[in-house]
């Protein structure tokens, strides 16, 4: 069997849904960042195992619970509040845990959904790793971690559906605001470390995560990113075939990148002492 990870904060709406999606599982652990409406009372109604910790940053909130929790089975399966395991994931999940090799954790590929369609063409990442060895998996970056696994890695056929807009465009701008705070300050922390970036790893890296990690810091240092976050996304990426959901999600995500520069700006301003 498989242990189930959800991770929560004031997710009464959601969390349902996202427990009845996993209900095959008798191992299921809400990780809860002390919310204030019913999650809890929810989560332990589904004889769902309830760990509390106050929420720091994303990393360092979900390397705590892998290393903390005490998770019956040696392979745990991660899903937020605002996903759903379809069936044949679940299926495929199963096989792969029976017979794993050497993978010490799977990529999922997972589907976005807005105004009531899946935006099969401007989805910004489709892969995650979200099934592991909870002892062979830790995260880094402050938001939006990037998933580093201590081994190989393999890949399971099926779709892990996430709505986040379940809660309304309001709920997502909020988040968002939140998000791109915790993405202008690891910009200025980079900086300020040097930390190494290597625009050959960024197209050339065979390991996928190693990849993504210097493909999003090349992002950081082009000009105009927002703009070409939108040309990307609606162009490149043909999310003009996703209709209004595609043209709206494209617009938001190029906004999220904006409020990223701006927060970066003012974080470099203020250590620099000139006004905002």
């Amino acid at each position: 069997m498989i242990s189930v990870l959800i991770l929560t904060k004031n997710e009464e709406k959601d969390l349902p849904g996202c427990l009845e999606s996993v209900s095959w599982s008798d191992d299921v652990h809400v990780y809860d960042s002390n919310s204030t409406d019913r999650t809890v009372e929810i989560a332990k109604s589904a004889n769902a195992t309830v760990t509390q910790r106050p929420f720091d940053n994303w990393a360092a909130h979900q390397n705590w619970g892998l290393q903390n929790i005490s998770f019956k089975y040696p392979w745990v399966f991660y899903i937020d509040a605002d996903e759903r395991m379809t069936p044949e994931l679940i299926l495929e999940v199963r096989k792969a845990v029976e017979n794993p090799g050497e993978n010490v954790a799977f990529r999922i590929q997972r589907r976005d959904f807005f105004m009531g369609r899946w935006l099969k063409h401007v989805q910004t990442s489709p892969f995650y790793l979200r099934l592991f060895r909870p002892e062979k998996m830790r995260y880094e970056r402050l938001v939006n971690p990037i998933s580093i696994p201590d081994g190989p890695v393999g890949q399971v056929s099926g779709y892990l559906d996430h709505f986040p807009f379940g809660k309304g465009i309001s709920h997502w701008v909020e988040r968002h605001n939140s998000y791109s705070t915790f993405e202008a300050q690891q910009i200025v922390s980079n900086r300020s470390n040097n930390e190494k970036f290597s625009l050959w790893k960024a197209f050339f890296e065979k390991d996928f995560h190693k990849k993504r990690y210097h493909q999003k810091e090349l992002f950081y240092r082009l000009p105009a990113r927002p703009l070409i976050k939108f040309t990307l996304l609606y162009f490149l990426k043909r999310g003009f075939l996703d209709g209004r959901a595609g043209f709206t999600y494209s617009a938001l995500q190029s906004i999220y990148e904006y409020m990223i520069v701006l927060k970066s700006r003012e974080l470099e301003r203020h250590k620099q002492g000139l006004p905002i």
